[in-house]
């Protein structure tokens, strides 16, 4: 079983149109869609439409449209999305659906999954994803632990390394150069270097937090592809040749990818294979689409190991 934590959902608008933006113009509309939102949510529903059961932890009073739209979204597949919402947004009460989830997940699979995903509520202390990674650990030493946040919270977790242990973590290559404690200008330039073909850098500063920690550091660089490193090794995925349609929830498809490959007892390039296959799928479909097995490129993406 896998759970995942959305602690600050919401409800994405996407609206079409029937021809480019003109600005200052009337523009209308061919269609409006609502659809759940929050990257626990996108997670959650990836996984659900490749067979796999979910149970999503978030915030939300009762009666709130966000439920619905749960319900009528779920994308087609074998798996399905239980959701644990809680009714008020007090942290504790939301700790404690969470632990309540997961513990009951680490019963249910030999690979239990909990992945803590998206920014916090108003009022939440920052340091709220390195607290939850030390309530799961003491509470299902055998589930494994995923984090993807970003700005103030993702410092914060990696500030209570090695307390707050992590197996995966995904940060793009500017997020991967902060974590490292790289200079700003360094840190900004891993990923343009990474697309000329200098992959050195992005692997030194993702072995900082392996060595803090951390079991597996997925860094996305965009069109320049992934890079996952691990105590054992560092392995490099290109991109897929696709065109970019939207790039909302591609993140969360490869945090997804990734999951299920390990879940399904995938070895490391397995996992970044499929993390990468995923998240090119949801970046080719409009607007807040999230792929299905049948929406992955039909090139897969050629994952080389590093020295």
């Amino acid at each position: 079983m896998i759970t995942t934590l959305t602690p600050n959902p919401s409800l994405d608008r996407t609206v079409a149109l029937p021809g480019p933006l003109q600005r200052g113009g009337v523009n209308r509309l061919v269609s409006v869609t609502v659809e759940p939102g929050g990257k626990g949510l996108n997670v959650a529903r990836v996984l659900a439409a490749c067979g796999a059961e979910v149970t999503a932890v978030l915030p939300s009073p009762p009666g709130d449209p966000l439920l619905a739209a749960i319900e009528s979204a779920a994308l087609p597949g074998a798996g399905s999305v239980t959701t644990r919402a809680v009714s008020v947004a007090e942290t504790a009460a939301v700790e404690d659906a969470l632990l309540a989830a997961v513990r009951a997940s680490t019963t249910d699979t030999a690979r239990p999954w909990a992945v803590l995903s998206g920014s916090l509520p108003p009022g939440a202390p920052t340091d709220w994803y390195a607290r939850l990674v030390r309530l799961l650990r003491r509470a299902a030493p055998g589930v494994r632990i995923a984090v993807d946040t970003s700005d103030a919270p993702l410092a914060a977790l990696a500030t209570a390394l090695p307390g707050a242990a992590l197996d995966l973590i995904k940060p793009n290559g500017e997020e991967l150069g902060q974590l490292a404690g790289l200079p700003a200008e360094r840190a900004m330039a891993l990923e343009q270097g990474a697309l000329a073909g200098d992959l050195a850098p992005v692997v030194d500063a993702a072995r900082v937090l392996v060595g803090a920690g951390i079991s597996a550091v997925m860094a996305t660089l965009g069109p320049a592809g992934a890079v996952l490193v691990t105590d054992e090794a560092a392995w490099h995925a290109t991109a897929p040749d696709i065109a970019v349609r939207s790039t909302v929830g591609a993140g969360d498809s490869a945090v997804a990818g990734y999951v299920l490959a390990d879940t399904r007892g995938e070895d490391a390039p397995g996992r970044l294979a499929t993390a990468m296959a995923y998240g090119s799928a949801a970046a080719a479909l409009p607007g807040t689409r999230l792929p299905t097995p049948q929406d992955l490129p039909t090139t897969a993406a050629v994952v080389t190991r590093l020295e």
